[in-house]
């Protein structure tokens, strides 16, 4: 947002407040927890990804004053804006689950939301000699719905490959109701669950690991109170995730604390010079990079309208995007839009298994990610796909 701003304003007048040294390309950590890529190849010097000439604050936002149009930092400073972007992201809480973090010293425990803890992911299923290999999806809102999953299909993948599959119980267990929130893609990967033999689990939520056990409880969500202790030889944790603390509580924020945006332009429901864009906002969509990507042309369009008084004229359709990896050279790629509709933008039936798809995923969408989206060229394939599909929805 910080690049195509600049080039609406002016580098000197746009101001980045960011604290990490190192930026990430977190999609790519699920081929990292496989061994099918590097933590390396997804790091890049913050310093390199901030548009020249913007100036960038190295601090953390510790508090928000909307009404005097500031925002406070940890280290003291007071910023003021005219327009204020909030893009914060969301927060991961290991610790909501009894005996992590701590449980991440055992060899067998890893997960692929923290840079910290992704190669852990490939030293377990490296390592793998038989027994329950765990797979968890928490009770909260996650960003990348579908890589807690991912990991499952690509374990499996690996175990096939190495030998190790028949002595293997690969057991997916999700605190949701359903494999997926899209029946077109559900029913697709229903079916490789079954092909594959993994067992499927819902409405069970991680609640302990006891790593010098190895063992996970679950909580049955239909029957409160009501747990289940399981053994395992890897186990994958998606940590409970939330809205930022800074935001929680603050005058920015819904009822559930994240930050309250039109869902159709991104403007702040109460003060019309803030903006919200991906993890951290309310809209009712999957919390994804592509997500963000369609989001970005939306919120680029708004800004420029409401810089010239005018009223925001393009409306966001909720389009999200979660290529969902299932072996190390295959992806069902799912996009769809706020009603739970395919939006796709291929004109073949993407809720099967491809190839091409593999490898957008893996080699085409890290460039388009650091070249396109990062610089403010990429707004999402919305224009591609009125072209691929001749005009026709």
């Amino acid at each position: 947002m910080a690049a195509r701003l600049k080039r609406k304003v002016g580098a000197e007048n746009v101001a980045i407040v960011e604290p990490s040294e190192t930026h990430y390309y977190q999609p790519i950590w699920t081929l990292v927890g496989a061994g099918a890529k590097t933590v390396a190849s997804s790091a890049r010097p913050t310093a390199s990804v901030i548009p020249s000439g913007v100036t960038w604050v190295k601090a953390k936002v510790a508090e928000f004053d909307p009404e005097n149009n500031t925002v406070h930092t940890d280290s003291g400073k007071k910023i003021s804006y005219d327009y204020l972007i909030v893009a914060l992201g969301l927060e991961l809480h290991y610790e909501k689950i009894k005996g992590l973090p701590e449980a991440f010293e055992h060899p067998k425990i890893g997960s692929n939301y923290s840079v910290q803890t992704v190669e852990k992911t490939w030293n377990a299923l490296r390592n793998f000699k038989e027994g329950n290999a765990l797979f968890t999806f928490p009770n909260t809102p996650v960003k990348c719905a579908g890589a807690p999953q991912k990991i499952m299909y690509l374990s499996d993948a690996f175990l096939r490959k190495t030998g190790k599959r028949s002595k293997a119980n690969i057991i997916y267990n999700t605190s949701l109701p359903v494999l997926f929130g899209v029946k077109k893609y559900a029913d697709a990967l229903w079916e490789i669950v079954k092909k594959r033999d993994l067992n499927v689990n819902l409405r069970q939520n991680l609640i302990e690991v006891r790593a010098d056990q190895q063992e996970a409880v679950f909580e049955n969500l239909d029957k409160p109170g009501e747990t289940e202790v399981l053994k395992f030889e890897m186990l994958h944790v998606t940590p409970p995730m939330g809205p930022p603390a800074v935001l929680k509580g603050s005058s920015l924020d819904d009822a559930g604390g994240w930050l309250d945006v039109d869902k159709y332009n991104l403007q702040h429901k109460t003060y019309a010079n803030v903006f919200g864009i991906g993890d951290c906002t309310n809209l009712p969509t999957s919390k994804t990079g592509a997500a963000v990507a369609a989001q970005s042309a939306v919120l680029d369009r708004t800004v420029s309208r409401v810089l010239k008084k005018q009223t925001p004229d393009k409306a966001y359709d909720g389009y999200t995007s979660c290529p969902l990896v299932t072996s190390y050279n295959t992806v069902i790629l799912a996009e769809f839009d706020y009603d739970g509709q395919p939006l796709e933008t291929f004109p073949v039936d993407q809720s099967k298994e491809s190839r091409v798809m593999y490898h957008m995923k893996a080699d085409v969408m890290p460039h388009l990610y650091w070249h396109g989206l990062l610089k403010g060229f990429w707004g999402g394939p919305g224009p591609y796909r009125t072209i691929m599909h001749l005009g026709m929805k």
